[in-house]
C-alpha cells in the first residue's frame, strides 16, 4: 500500500510512502531518492552507489560538498561511513529541505551541515575548500543549465584541493551529457573518467585535479578492501573507469600507469 504524503502544490517535490520506506518524487516519471525504513542510510539508487567510487581514488577526504539533497542518501552515507569527514549539502529548494526529517537526514552539526543556496552562486566564490565534490542537482526536467555550463565545471575546479575528485551524475537521456562531458574534460585536462551506473542510464564522471594516484595494483587491492567494508561493488566501478574511452589521448593510460 502507499500513501502520498502532501508537501505542497504540484511542482513542489511530494513523498510516496510504502510499508518498507519512502521515496521522493518531482514527477511521477522519476525517482529522485529511495529510503527504507530499517536501513535509512542505506543507498538504495544504483547511481548513487556507483557516485561513491570516488573513494578509490581520493580514500581519505576531509570535506566533501555535495550540490542537491534529495533524500539525502548521499549526504547520509558519506556521514556515516567517513566519520573524519565534514559534509556540506548545498540545495536550492527549501521545500527539499523541508522533508530532511522524514528521511531520517541527521541534524546540522559541525561536522553536518545542510546550507539553502543556488550552488553556481555558492561556489563561485570558493577555493580549495573540498576534497570531494558530488553533483547530484537535478530539476523535474533534467540537468538545469546553471549546473551544467563551462563556468560552473570552472567554479568546481576551484573549489577542490589538489588530489581532489569531482563526482558529476549525468542523465544519459539529457541532450547536454556530451556537452558537460566535454566542459568537464576541457577544465579537467582530460582527467576524466566514467562508470555506467548500476541499474539506470545514468553516467557518472569522475574529474581528478591534479591527482596523484598509486599504481594500478593499488587501486585493484583498494577496490577489494572497500568492496569488503562497505558491500559496494568497487571493482565494477574501478573496471567500468579503466574502460573509459572518451579521453582526448584514448583510454586511460595514465589511471593505470598511476
Amino acid at each position: 500500500m502507499q500513501k502520498l504524503l502532501p508537501t505542497g502544490p504540484s511542482e513542489q517535490p511530494y513523498v510516496l510512502e510504502s510499508d518498507d520506506g519512502k521515496a521522493l518524487y518531482f514527477d511521477a516519471r522519476n525517482v529522485q531518492s529511495r529510503m527504507r525504513n530499517d536501513a535509512p542510510d542505506e543507498l538504495q539508487l544504483g547511481y548513487t552507489r556507483t557516485m561513491m567510487g570516488f573513494l578509490l581514488l581520493q580514500p581519505l577526504p576531509l570535506d566533501i560538498l555535495i550540490v542537491g539533497l534529495g533524500g539525502g542518501s548521499l549526504s547520509k552515507y558519506c556521514y556515516r561511513h567517513l566519520p573524519e569527514a565534514t559534509i556540506t549539502t548545498v540545495e536550492i529548494n527549501p521545500a527539499v529541505i523541508a522533508l530532511r526529517e522524514q528521511f531520517a537526514v541527521p541534524a546540522d552539526s559541525k561536522k553536518f551541515r545542510i546550507i539553502c543556496a543556488d550552488a553556481a552562486r555558492y561556489l563561485r566564490a570558493k577555493t580549495a575548500i573540498a576534497d570531494v565534490v558530488l553533483l547530484d542537482g537535478f530539476a523535474d526536467y533534467g540537468l538545469p543549465p546553471a549546473l551544467s555550463d563551462k563556468p560552473f565545471y570552472d567554479s568546481c575546479y576551484n573549489t577542490l584541493r589538489d588530489g581532489g575528485v569531482l563526482v558529476a551524475n549525468l542523465w544519459a537521456k539529457d541532450a547536454t551529457l556530451q556537452r558537460c562531458r566535454e566542459f568537464i574534460g576541457q577544465r579537467f585536462a582530460s582527467k576524466i573518467l566514467t562508470a555506467g551506473a548500476e541499474s539506470s542510464k545514468n553516467v557518472i564522471a569522475f574529474a581528478l585535479k591534479n591527482p596523484k594516484l598509486p599504481a594500478w595494483p593499488k587501486l585493484q587491492q583498494r577496490a577489494q578492501q572497500l568492496q569488503r567494508e562497505t558491500g559496494l561493488n568497487f571493482p565494477h566501478f574501478l573496471d567500468e573507469m579503466r574502460g573509459s574511452r572518451h579521453l582526448r589521448n584514448g583510454p586511460a593510460r595514465w589511471l593505470t600507469e598511476g
